[in-house]
This record gives structure tokens, sequence and C-alpha cells, in this order.
């Protein structure tokens, strides 16, 4: 570990030096991916450094444990007790901040979510999870646009697909994938029964043009009337696009603007994460079990995290976390939540990388 750890600080001397260059600005584009390099290696750089600097008093300060003066040993004694408590937590750091990074961590997020079983409650719980995705994003300084939406009659929705655009989206919401289960009593329960009813989250980043190859002779572009109240603008003109990947059958509809075109986009934009989320799970599934990480794979069918309503309550299966604070987190308030997760994701890589 010490000797990547060195190799890392000499990275780092050599990204301060091209940075200390006269004409470092002459290429701008350099200059901020030597920037963006730089900026990445100092959290660990430093804490190497604070690591290296206490591991010497450590041992200056056993030296002194044999000093003739009493006061210099007690001194000496206090503050070997203190580095020897500081440098495990250290070096725990340490292995965490050098485990290879998602490549994906940095990129937007497409976030798709649809009503499972439980009819208009199941939908109505659907509209619920967007608010609360959304909450979240605004708390976190992020930007969120609807790309796509599918309301049900009582003003839930069947499918709704929101962009989520920020720094490193997909780092805090990839474990959100899966089937979410919600347990209360709907306002239109006249018995006061508890229901349970349920809707899936699929979380996508964002893929780019080189992310993902489509081929225009592999798509089928079909071009319809959007579905809406009678007499909309919407329902005039062949607005609406169906987008179907032929090697994958990946199909998406976007009918939410008035523009053809700007439909196409977002449907294009929609399927290329759809495609890049399918290859990335067929890369996932090649590798062996026990390198899997445990907080789940984001199949859809896996059920995550239950809310209980009646009880106020909010259960991660994955990691056994029970959280009373459901109101709180409905309204957004998920950071607990996702920092138990990516603290269990760390564990378990950890434990594959020493295995």
């Amino acid at each position: 570990m010490f000797a990547k750890l060195e190799g890392l600080e000499k990275k780092y001397l050599e990204l301060e030096h091209a940075l200390a260059q006269p004409d470092v600005f002459d290429d701008q584009e350099h200059y901020r991916k030597l920037t963006k390099a730089h900026a990445d290696l100092r959290q660990v750089v430093e804490l190497y450094r604070r690591h290296r600097a206490l591991t010497q008093e450590l041992a200056e300060n056993r030296q002194l444990l044999s000093d003739a003066d009493p006061d210099i040993r007690e001194m000496a004694r206090e503050e070997v007790e203190r580095a020897e408590s500081a440098l495990p937590r250290m070096e725990h750091e340490l292995k965490v901040m050098l485990l290879p990074s998602d490549p994906l961590d940095e990129k937007n997020t497409i976030l798709e979510i649809r009503a499972g079983t439980g009819g208009e409650e199941a939908a109505l719980f659907a509209a619920d999870l967007l608010r609360m995705y959304l909450r979240y994003a605004e708390l976190k300084g992020w930007k969120t646009e609807l790309m796509s939406e599918s309301p049900s009659e009582s003003g839930g929705f069947k499918e709704v697909i929101c962009l989520v655009s920020g720094e490193k989206v997909y780092s805090h919401l990839k474990f959100e994938a899966g089937t979410h289960r919600v347990q209360r009593v709907p306002a239109t329960e006249a018995q006061g029964r508890i229901h349970t009813s349920a809707a899936t989250v699929a979380v996508m980043p964002e893929a780019e043009e080189v992310d993902v190859e489509i081929r225009p002779e592999d798509l089928r572009i079909d071009i319809f009337r959007a579905s809406g109240a009678g007499g909309q603008h919407v329902n005039k003109t062949e607005s609406a696009v169906r987008i179907t990947h032929l090697p994958t059958n990946t199909v998406v509809t976007c009918q939410d603007e008035r523009s053809q075109h700007k439909n196409k986009a977002r449907a294009m934009k929609v399927l290329a994460s759809r495609i890049l989320a399918v290859e990335r799970e067929r890369q996932n599934s090649e590798l062996s079990a026990d390198r899997k990480a445990q907080v789940g794979s984001g199949d859809r069918s896996e059920r995550i995290r239950t809310y209980n309503f009646p009880q106020g309550r909010c259960t991660d299966h994955r990691i056994n976390l029970t959280l009373y604070s459901l109101e709180r987190i409905m309204e957004g308030e998920l950071e607990p939540l996702v920092e138990a997760l990516g603290t269990a994701a760390q564990a378990e890589a950890l434990k594959a990388q020493s295995a």
C-alpha cells in the first residue's frame, strides 16, 4: 500500500510542477485536466503525509519512553498512545481511498420510476418517490429535468423518467436501483386497512457518445400523435416519438414536448443510457460472485427497501438498516441511507481486495 502511496505523491508533485509552468494556461483543455488530476489526488496525498509525519513522531516518542526525566517519559507515553490510536484509523482511510473508483460515479443520472403491484396506490407511491428524489437533488444542489411521464388517473405516475445533473450524482444514487415497497393506508381505503404496494427504480448513468455506439440502421423510429386531454396542441400534431433499438429490443417513447425533434433527442438520450446500463450489467455478471457488492446488484426484481408509514419506519433490507425518520426521508433527507450503503460497499470491496 505504501509503495502505491509514494507513487501517488510523486505524481502529485509532477502535477504541481506542471501547473507552475508559465505557459500552462495556453491550452485550457490541458490545464483543466491537470487541475482535475491534481485535485483528485490532493486528499489522499495530504492524508498520507499526515500518516508519515505521525509515524515519525511515534518513533521519536518511543525513544523518549526511556528518558531519565519522568515528565518527559509521561509526555512521551501520552503521545505514543495518541499516535497508536490514530494510525490504524488513518490506514483504514487510506485503504478506502485506494479502492478502484467507479468510472461512472462522476456521471449525471437518468432515474426511471415505474409503478409496480398495487394499482393506483402504486402509482401514487411512484409520485412520492419522484418527489423524494427531487427534494434530495435540491438539497444537494443538483439540477433536475423531467424527460418523460405517464400520469395515472389519481395524480400518480405509471412511469416517469428524470435526468439528474450535478457533481457525482451517480455515486450517490446508484444504490437506489431496485424494488421499493410501501406499507400504508391508502386515501381511498374506508376500512383503514394497511395496503402493500411497490414501485421499481432504475438508475442509469447518462450515456455520452463515447460511451455507447448506436448505429442508425439498428433503430426503428415511429412518429405518432401523443395521448392527452382532447383539444390540446399535443394531440393535433404527430410529435410523439417511439425509438426501438433492434439488436436489444429496447423501446423508448417520449411525448412530453410539442417538438418532434426535442422528443427524439430526449428519447435517444434515454435509449443510450439504457443500452449502457445493460452492457454494464453484462460486464458485472461476468465477475465472480464473491466480487459483487453485497448492497445489491440493482436488479429491478430485488426488493431493496420498505417504507412503513404507520410505524414511521424505513428499512433497507440489503444492509439491515432501519431508520425511524420516514417523514424526513420522504422530504429528501436520504444522506443517512446513502452514506450507510456507500460504507457497506467499501467494506465489501476491502474484503474482496484482501481475500
